[in-house]
């Protein structure tokens, strides 16, 4: 039996951690974070709340009937706490399929996100939590630095976690950017969807929620704001996740139509579109959609906290005679994935290019199209102990 409350809080982490796919790395070494994820516990969840997680330590997702046996409480106290631990964003409650509604634990991932996604007020309250999750991230960072290589190597071997939905369209010229087919990279039958389709994928859900980009709302909780001033209402969820997140107040259901207009805004700051699928999985249903800076985003750019695979259908593609070297690319590109040569002339890397269009759709020559292939590109920090790559 467990009776000191360090333990418990300790083994907390643990079951929350493991809840969905892509757990934080808690390794003996990497105590820190097991030390700031039990500090982000005690800060949110009471002892009996934390009682109530060890019924999840065996199955993450069970019914009211299964409840009962695992946490041998009633009925009445189980939705007590459910309706307490919703809205902070520890467990997930919808029906399945068969209308039975089922009770699932999320992970730390997801509990930052909703907790940066609903509009709260500046408090105590809030802006601890925020410097605890940024705590969590510079740990991670520095954890992911100690062992760059081990991280690197093992990261490229797993599979995608986001799709990119690319923008198709110049904003200079107001005309489609060129798509050329990749004849050296396999073209699956079932392509990835681009951003013609975010329409059609809109139109496939009955409800469409939107709330703050939680990477955004968070920085501000820091006194570090968004670069781009890009806008806040931009992260969207769909389906049933968001029913859970507008029931929640973590998000709003708005029109498809508001939807759409408020991708179209995103385009207008160079954000790129990368889709969230069920339990990290891309061949299960779309559950979310980021539209990221390079400023903020903890999966992208300058502030990348979390190594990742991204699938995309598309990679960049220089018309050097059409090429000025205006560097609107290398300013915009998130992942650092274009730079200009000694002859002023874009190059790109196709290592690190995630096929976004952002590149082309700001380029004021049109010098950018951008070739269709499936590819999956490892998006990786950049290491400290070494210099800039160099595009050759």
């Amino acid at each position: 039996m467990i009776v000191n409350k360090d333990k418990k809080y300790l083994r907390a982490v643990n079951i929350i951690n493991n809840a969905e796919a892509s757990p934080i790395p808690l390794l003996d070494e990497n105590y820190k974070v097991f030390s700031t994820l039990t500090a982000i516990l005690k800060h949110l969840l009471t002892e009996d709340e934390i009682n109530f997680i060890f019924a999840f330590k065996r199955k993450t997702s069970q019914t009211m009937e299964q409840l009962k046996i695992s946490s041998e409480l009633s009925e009445e106290q189980i939705f007590e706490k459910v309706n307490n631990l919703t809205k902070k964003s520890v467990i997930f409650n919808q029906p399945n399929r068969h209308g039975v509604m089922v009770y699932k634990l999320l992970s730390f991932v997801r509990i930052f996100e909703n907790s940066f996604m609903k509009d709260v007020e500046p408090s105590d309250y809030v802006e601890k939590l925020a410097v605890l999750f940024a705590q969590v991230f510079g740990e991670l960072t520095d954890f992911y630095q100690e062992h760059y290589d081990f991280i690197s190597n093992m990261i490229r071997n797993t599979p995608p976690i986001t799709r990119i939905f690319p923008i198709l369209e110049n904003r200079q010229s107001e005309k489609d950017i060129e798509i050329i087919l990749n004849e050296e990279l396999e073209v699956p039958e079932e392509k990835i969807l681009h951003l013609k389709n975010i329409e059609e994928i809109i139109e496939k859900f009955d409800d469409v929620a939107v709330g703050n980009c939680y990477c955004r709302h968070h920085k501000e909780f820091l006194d570090d704001p968004c670069k781009l001033n890009a806008p806040l209402k931009s992260c969207f969820t769909f389906g049933k996740t968001a029913r859970f997140t507008s029931e929640q107040g973590f998000a709003k259901l708005v029109s498809k139509d508001e939807a759409l207009k408020i991708l179209k805004e995103t385009e207008e700051y160079g954000l790129v579109h990368k889709s969230f699928h069920n339990n990290f999985d891309i061949n299960k249903d779309i559950m979310a959609i980021c539209n990221c800076c390079k400023c903020c985003c903890v999966i992208s750019g300058e502030n990348l906290i979390i190594p990742h695979v991204d699938t995309t259908n598309y990679l960049a593609k220089i018309n050097y005679d059409l090429c000025k070297g205006i560097g609107m690319c290398v300013e915009k590109c998130i992942n650092e994935a274009i730079q200009l040569n000694d002859e002023k002339k874009a190059v790109v890397s196709k290592e690190n290019c995630i096929g976004c269009g952002v590149c082309a759709s700001f380029c004021p020559e049109g010098a950018i199209s951008l070739l269709e292939g499936s590819r999956n590109v490892a998006v990786l920090p950049r290491r400290r102990d070494k210099d800039p790559i160099i595009i050759t």
